[in-house]
């Protein structure tokens, strides 16, 4: 959740992050003057990799599908919902799933499928992930398809989700019940192994193995590479165990790059005024790499902004290319 910490003048700032500009910006979301626009999540049309799509939150009215112009294909009024998630499937299904927050005190996950050639979410259910105000949420498909449901008191719920036939709701089971010590939100999965990262918004990103309950503090908040609050995650895998975790160092404006898989942390970067506007207090990010068409050729990483006047907060358009070259990275 955006912090305002950037305007204030006693607040850290971390290492000087190297400047990258947006290629491309979303509309913005439909409630104005308000932290609204939230998470966005990536899915690559392979077969025409210009055709791909985002799917991204309004928190305080629903879900939007944008092309890589930016442009809304559709919305779906599904009330608050705050982050979102999505897997393709091995028979082709885009599985969509957002956290639920729209009752305070008790969590939900809704599900959708994409239909790729609309840019429309199409409704598959809605199940209930225990007390607590739903918050985070991101998808594995590391032995099977499964659900973190992150709730704002700290508690991490995992689901398995059975599969279920088109038109039912899914079935899911609770597999695990952990947590982390203050308020979390970010997560993201390494499907290669399981190995789940979660940001604590003011303490920094920890490591739980695939199936434990207790994890690791692997990158601290340290006023250097992240400035509290830490938000949202991303991965890029490489080989066996390589590539890169991107986390969002929301108070001062900045994102982290560590490696994996022992998290070194390598630079930082910054989205910087351009033709479409710098970013600052990003909640959500996503990241992923492939070729996106001549403006993404690399990958595309996608980061919402939380000071976007004079209009609604919407989400920048970067490309993954820029980024590892002025960070000096392959």
């Amino acid at each position: 959740m955006a912090g305002l910490l950037a305007g204030c003048a006693t607040s850290p700032v971390g290492l000087p992050p190297v400047s990258v500009a947006a290629s491309g910006e979303t509309v913005p979301v439909g409630t104005a003057n308000e932290d609204a626009a939230d998470d966005p999540a990536i899915w690559r049309n392979a077969a025409n990799p210009a055709a791909s799509l985002i799917v991204a939150t309004d928190k305080k009215a629903g879900l939007y599908v944008y092309n890589l112009a930016g442009e809304i294909m559709s919305f779906t009024d599904a009330g608050q919902v705050n982050n979102v998630d999505l897997v393709e499937l091995e028979d082709g299904t885009v599985f969509v799933a957002a956290s639920d927050r729209n009752d305070p005190l008790n969590s939900h996950i809704v599900f959708f499928t994409l239909d790729t050639a609309a840019g429309e979410l199409v409704p598959a259910g809605r199940v209930p992930s225990g007390p607590g105000e739903g918050y985070g949420l991101c998808l594995s498909t590391h032995g099977g398809l499964s659900v973190l449901a992150v709730i704002k008191d700290g508690t991490l719920r995992e689901y398995e989700i059975a599969e279920s036939l088109p038109g039912e709701t899914p079935m899911v089971e609770l597999t695990r019940e952990f947590s982390v010590p203050t308020q979390p939100e970010g997560c993201v999965y390494d499907d290669r192994d399981g190995t789940l990262y979660v940001g604590e918004e003011v303490a920094g990103i920890w490591r739980f193995a695939d199936g434990a309950t207790e994890g690791a503090l692997v990158a601290p908040i340290d006023n250097q590479y992240l400035v509290a609050d830490v938000e949202g995650l991303s991965i890029v895998t490489q080989g066996e165990d390589g590539g890169y975790l991107v986390a969002s160092s929301q108070g001062d404006n900045a994102y982290a790059v560590y490696r994996l898989p022992d998290m070194t942390p390598l630079g930082r970067f910054a989205i910087g005024e351009g033709a479409f506007g710098a970013t600052q207090e990003t909640d959500g990010i996503d990241l992923v790499t492939g070729n996106f068409g001549p403006d993404y050729p690399d990958g595309l990483f996608v980061a919402q902004d939380g000071q976007n006047a004079p209009e609604a907060q919407n989400f920048k358009l970067v490309s993954w290319g820029a980024v590892l070259e002025v960070l000096g990275l392959e």
